[in-house]
């Protein structure tokens, strides 16, 4: 029988969230997961599971159970005809990237950060950028769901279709999933370029941007009109970097913190921060070239408290320009860099903020320097009103306030999730906080 353990103190990687769940397991099986629903079910307890905690909400929390599965992290299955590989949920992406690179395979697209699992990144619809490409989950074929009552789901877009929609992108609310078999490309070399431009400029272009680069994003600074564009795309070429350890963490890092936190006390601060950390770090045209894996993937080094919402494409620049302008109205009001816009591709999942549409991702972030906490409620619920204004859908994994009521109206299908979920899940063994927040 699987050992749970007492006393075990969960924090999400941010710091912004924890709990202290009655047992912590480990299993190394999906027999061992089985015996934990099990007991949860003779003790009337529900159940969550965590993988890498990157997630800056209270999504993973729990008071009850809760089940790490940085054990069941195999790869179980590699298709090289079709390009296909079935994994175990728990292997985190950081860990795959490389076994697929050996295999000459690779991700079409992948999110900024890598210490992430397998059904993690389809539980909350992690994205990249790219508007030829969708979010995360759109790139997973089949996956199999361990339900409350012990059953395993297959699902597929061929097999229990219905619950295949919603599956891919889960919240962690329908059962627990065990693997995810994902369509893998050839693997390829990325050509990373960044180069300086305006506000108003990069968004006169947007329509010439989003052609040029096949991963295209960029980011603005926040009281001012600088911009950082980014352009990612396959190439033939050697590889080649950029990096310098002076200027990525000696200035943009530790200097940065302790200047955010001196912030804390002078405000005002943050404007001037803004301004000429962009002329010291970002005011240059700077090249990488890498394995797509490593341009996709960087490294998260701040605390941060984050909001991501996804609204239709051609919302995009009236949406920016009303934030500048909120933020130009209330000086008190203070927001550090960057406001990171990336773009994906329509989809039919059913709770995916692409749901139906082109969409435009706009992500902005407070930083917790040292640990300490940013005023940052008057910044959010500008955001937030002009997100909902102009039909934002809020990514999963990030806090939000919406409720029931708000989702409906936003997600066509949220209904159709929310009966599947009850099918799936008829006590709740898989609800939190969190979840009864949006389905109660």
């Amino acid at each position: 029988m699987v050992q749970g353990e007492a006393g075990v103190k969960f924090r999400n990687w941010a710091g912004t969230y924890g709990s202290s769940p009655e047992l912590f397991f480990r299993p190394r099986s999906v027999e061992e997961i089985r015996e934990i629903l099990e007991l949860a079910r003779q003790r009337g307890k529900r159940v969550k599971v965590v993988g890498g905690g990157h997630s800056p909400s209270d999504i993973a929390c729990s008071e009850d159970f809760m089940i790490h599965m940085g054990k069941i992290n195999r790869i179980l299955q590699v298709d090289k005809e079709k390009l296909q590989v079935k994994v175990e949920a728990g292997i985190l992406l950081s860990e795959l990237n490389p076994e697929l690179e050996k295999l000459g395979m690779a991700l079409e697209n992948l999110g900024a950060v890598s210490e992430v699992t397998a059904a993690g990144v389809i539980g909350t619809g992690t994205h990249n950028t790219g508007i030829g490409h969708g979010i995360l989950p759109t790139q997973v074929v089949a996956l199999s769901l361990l339900l409350a009552s012990g059953e395993i789901l297959e699902c597929s877009e061929s097999v229990r279709a219905e619950v295949f929609r919603a599956a891919r992108l889960h919240l962690g609310s329908l059962g627990i999933v065990t693997s995810v078999t994902f369509q893998c490309v050839p693997k390829f070399r990325l050509r990373e370029v960044a180069f300086p431009s305006t506000l108003s400029q990069v968004l006169d272009e947007l329509d010439e941007h989003l052609r040029k680069s096949q991963y295209f994003r960029f980011l603005w600074f926040p009281h001012s009109e600088n911009v950082r564009i980014i352009y990612q795309d396959p190439t033939s070429k050697p590889p080649c970097s950029s990096s310098s350890w002076f200027w990525d963490y000696a200035v943009g890092y530790y200097l940065l913190e302790f200047l955010l936190w001196i912030s804390s006390f002078f405000p005002g601060l943050v404007v001037w921060i803004n301004r000429v950390f962009f002329r010291l770090l970002f005011n240059s045209r700077v090249e990488n070239v890498a394995q797509s894996h490593r341009i996709f993937s960087y490294e998260c080094r701040f605390r941060q408290h984050v909001q991501d919402w996804a609204i239709p494409i051609e919302k995009t620049k009236e949406a920016l320009l009303e934030l500048k302008a909120a933020l130009e109205r209330n000086p008190g009001v203070v927001a550090h860099f960057p406001v990171e816009i990336r773009f994906s591709r329509r989809d039919e999942i059913l709770l995916s903020p692409c749901f139906g549409r082109d969409s435009c991702y706009i992500n902005i972030i407070m930083y917790r320097p040292y640990g300490k906490d940013i005023p940052r409620i008057r910044y959010w619920l500008a955001y937030e009103e002009i997100m909902k204004k102009h039909g934002g859908r809020p990514h999963w994994a990030k806090a939000h306030s919406c409720t029931r009521k708000d989702l409906e109206q936003m997600y066509p299908e949220f209904p159709k999730f929310c009966s599947i979920r009850e099918k799936l899940d008829p006590t709740g063994m898989f609800l939190n906080s969190y979840l009864e927040k949006i389905f109660f």
